[in-house]
């Protein structure tokens, strides 16, 4: 982190620890109120001042070099203070059509080996990468009592659609055949991600179900893309003024074709979990939603698909959050509450 991000990331964190009557205030003088949910104040300043300083951009605006640093930036700053793990390490493990890059974080905590989380960042397939999700990581890593292994899965638009997902299956193919090498324990195998990365999981769960001999024991889906189908409802709800916009999702979609439109069968299961014909034999799932993001309500569709197919579900929605709230503890009690309430769900399932 370079000096004036530090500086940033500290005024942040002052800004998180005001009263809420005063964090309102300094956004704007009013609670934000919609579907009969309010936002967290905190949450609220933070938009704000992004939206001050220009990182609210019109898709487009930026080359996606530039995107893509603007969100690291923005993730580093307010994953705040990273918390300290027993080891990390870089790695390069096999993808589907090469080398690609992942981070390992090893737990803490005495008694392994430990069950391992095989995670995938979100950025709408298109930003992200292993710095933006450090902190994410972490958290995961010390608070669920698990290794971590990071995937820098290959992005769009230079590797449009399938490279994400066939990364992501090879990924979790070598974590299955490395894991003790490792020193994680290699019956206890679970996937995880948010939003692009929480669809690359759901993905994988999907597809190692029946293929392989140890697929994952658990799925761990924050706010994830289920459906290229069809817009649900808070699309049009949370479309706009909440990080998450329609029109940085449309932009996403476009890159993440490759100039094919759509990428791939839209209700093809790897392109839309939520449009599969079957979803019995699935690992247990873990399905966080946030209450003003875009796409709450096909996360929660996929949540009660899940359901109907025998899954064993933990579905969990954070009303008064945003997308993107897991990069946001630095910034919000809400958030950093929401993300340690879910590592405790977690860590109930991978390792009971």
């Amino acid at each position: 982190m370079t000096r004036s991000m530090r500086t940033e990331a500290a005024g942040a964190r002052a800004l998180a620890a005001l009263p809420p009557k005063l964090q309102v205030r300094l956004a704007g003088g009013k609670v934000v109120v919609r579907d009969g949910q309010s936002l967290d104040p905190a949450t609220q300043l933070t938009l704000a001042f992004i939206e001050k300083r220009g990182g609210g951009n019109v898709p487009g605006s930026l080359t996606v070099a530039q995107e893509r640093s603007l969100l690291r930036r923005q993730a580093i700053i307010g994953g705040g203070l990273p918390d300290r793990v027993a080891a990390v390490r870089n790695l390069q493990i096999d993808g589907a059509d090469g080398k690609i890059g992942a981070r390992f974080y090893s737990s803490p905590e005495l008694g392994g080996p430990h069950p391992l989380l095989v995670w995938y960042h979100g950025g709408g397939f298109v930003l992200g990468d292993l710095d933006s999700h450090d902190s994410v990581c972490r958290t995961l890593c010390l608070h669920s009592g698990v290794d971590v292994l990071a995937v820098d899965y290959r992005l769009a638009p230079e590797h449009p659609y399938p490279a994400g997902p066939n990364d992501a299956r090879a990924a979790f193919e070598w974590a299955a055949a490395n894991a003790a090498d490792l020193g994680s324990d290699p019956t206890r195998l679970a996937v995880g991600g948010d939003s692009a990365g929480g669809n690359l999981a759901a993905v994988v769960a999907m597809d190692t179900a029946r293929s392989l001999s140890r697929p994952p024991i658990a799925q761990l889906l924050f706010y994830p893309i289920t459906d290229a189908v069809e817009k649900h409802e808070s699309h049009s709800l949370f479309g706009t003024g909440f990080l998450l916009t329609s029109d940085l999702m449309d932009w996403f979609a476009e890159q993440y074709s490759g100039g094919r439109d759509p990428a791939g069968d839209p209700s093809d299961p790897r392109v839309s979990p939520l449009r599969a014909q079957d979803h019995s034999g699935l690992a247990p799932a873990i399905v966080i939603t946030a209450g003003f993001d875009p796409l709450r309500d096909e996360g929660e569709a996929y949540a009660s698909k899940l359901e109907a197919g025998g899954v064993d579900v933990i579905q969990r929605r954070f009303p008064d959050l945003i997308h993107g709230f897991i990069n946001m503890p630095g910034v919000s009690r809400a958030a950093r509450d929401a993300l340690l309430e879910t590592c405790g769900v977690f860590r109930s399932v991978v390792r009971r």
